[in-house]
């Protein structure tokens, strides 16, 4: 049997907060950005307010424990008249990596995204996480698109 298989993914729940806020570190330290309880507190609220258009998956282990995460949002695009999805967050836990949960996590995204009906999930980045580029290679199409951002004073 296959270990994705063994692999659920799901809406994250109020009862996954503490396996959500590991893996959450995790992602954090990975791209080197500091992380603290007000920042987990306020995602975790974002993702809780129906006020709010952002939404979380969980994938699990045959054991329950969380191996995975996914956070999107609803963005409007003005060209299309349209709202689509936006990716914002992608983590899994760095012992099963390339196991499949990556793909198993898009499978969940495609489904919710048709629900909502989004013609099209769009997310970022960075120019050197190659294994990360390597997996959305093969799920999506990489667009011609530069990102910049702002800084407010």
């Amino acid at each position: 049997m296959p270990l994705t298989d063994k692999i659920s993914v799901t809406a994250l729940s109020v009862e996954d907060r503490e396996q959500w806020q590991r893996l959450y570190y995790g992602y954090a330290d990975f791209y080197q950005v500091p992380m603290n309880q007000t920042i987990l507190d306020t995602v975790w609220s974002w993702i809780f307010d129906d006020a709010q258009e952002f939404y979380a998956l969980i994938a699990k282990d045959h054991m329950g424990n969380a191996i995975g995460f996914m956070h999107y949002r609803e963005m409007l695009s003005p060209l299309r008249g349209a709202a689509v999805g936006f990716l914002d967050d992608l983590y899994v836990d760095s012992v099963i990596r390339g196991a499949g949960v990556v793909e198993l996590l898009f499978a969940e995204l495609n489904e919710a995204a048709k629900e909502r009906g989004w013609p099209l999930v769009r997310w970022i980045t960075a120019e050197n996480n190659y294994r990360a580029r390597a997996a959305y290679d093969k799920l999506a199409i990489k667009t011609h698109w530069q990102t910049y951002q702002l800084a407010i004073d």
